[in-house]
């Protein structure tokens, strides 16, 4: 799944919380700018103590009913609100899966989701927003608790140079740029000094990137720090940037305790939108 000049359907996917909330009126308010539809995504499982409690199915079916009733009347009123069309969606089940099956139901273009506020549990573990950057197939974009919909002008695109960035994540990039009409800075921070076979390196990637953002307004930064995801932070401060874009790198789980997912990291902590793009 890529993000297209075209992007026409979104997922925003709520459970109601503050975060949610304001994920929600984030992503309406730049799909009534946009002309983009919504697809509003609940997720209800019935909770083990009420299985437990071995209530009739006439109990559950009114659990249920009550969600959808709940999921409705949000979707109308922020409908009306912004003068936009968004559909209902309840799902039961795994939250991951349902959240797949609905993209590709609907072919959305990408997941909007929440942040909660840092705690050192979710430094550890992640939360759902940080885990579905992990685990889903689809672009994830991740709204902090007090994030405001102004318009995107400025976007941060911070790569990893030295691995190298591929076409189809520039061309997402590039037509990011162009739906928002933003320009792009195109940030790499190194933790060493560079050897001549890796400066060269960097040299070609800096061609494909030029190749493949050709027609869009975008520049190039890079910086020496054995902090990255700090510097990442700081850039983000100091260049008034409304809208970072990562890559997500997978890894296993006993590596994942030692080399966490810089992504991961920085949507634990940021303070604007966090596009996560998966390869």
């Amino acid at each position: 799944m890529q993000i297209t000049t075209s992007m026409k359907t979104i997922i925003v996917a709520t459970d109601f919380s503050a975060e949610a909330e304001n994920a929600t009126q984030y992503a309406a308010k730049a799909a009534s700018k946009l002309g983009i539809k919504i697809i509003l995504f609940s997720l209800q499982n019935i909770s083990i103590h009420a299985l437990n409690a071995r209530l009739p199915g006439s109990s559950f079916d009114q659990i249920i009913y009550q969600c959808n009733q709940m999921i409705n009347y949000v979707a109308k009123k922020i409908s009306r609100q912004h003068e936009i069309e968004i559909i209902p969606h309840l799902a039961t089940g795994n939250f991951y899966e349902e959240l797949e099956r609905c993209q590709a139901q609907y072919f959305a273009d990408l997941v909007v989701l929440g942040m909660p506020q840092k705690s050192m549990e979710q430094d550890l573990l992640g939360n759902t927003t940080t885990k579905s950057m992990d685990r889903l197939n689809i672009p994830v974009l991740a709204i902090p608790l007090g994030a405001e919909y102004k318009g995107v002008k400025k976007i941060i695109f911070a790569c990893d140079v030295m691995r190298g960035v591929q076409t189809k994540v520039l061309l997402q990039v590039r037509q990011l740029a162009k739906l928002f009409g933003a320009t792009v800075e195109v940030f790499h921070v190194r933790d060493h000094v560079l050897a001549l076979k890796e400066t060269e390196l960097i040299q070609e990637n800096y061609e494909l990137i030029q190749h493949e953002l050709e027609g869009i307004r975008y520049l190039f930064k890079g910086v020496a720090s054995k902090r990255i995801v700090e510097a990442i932070r700081t850039e983000v401060v100091t260049s008034n940037t409304d809208l970072l874009i990562m890559v997500t790198h997978r890894y296993g789980f006993w590596n994942s305790l030692v080399h966490r997912s810089k992504t991961r990291e920085m949507a634990a902590g940021e303070s604007i939108p966090l596009l996560s793009l998966p390869i």
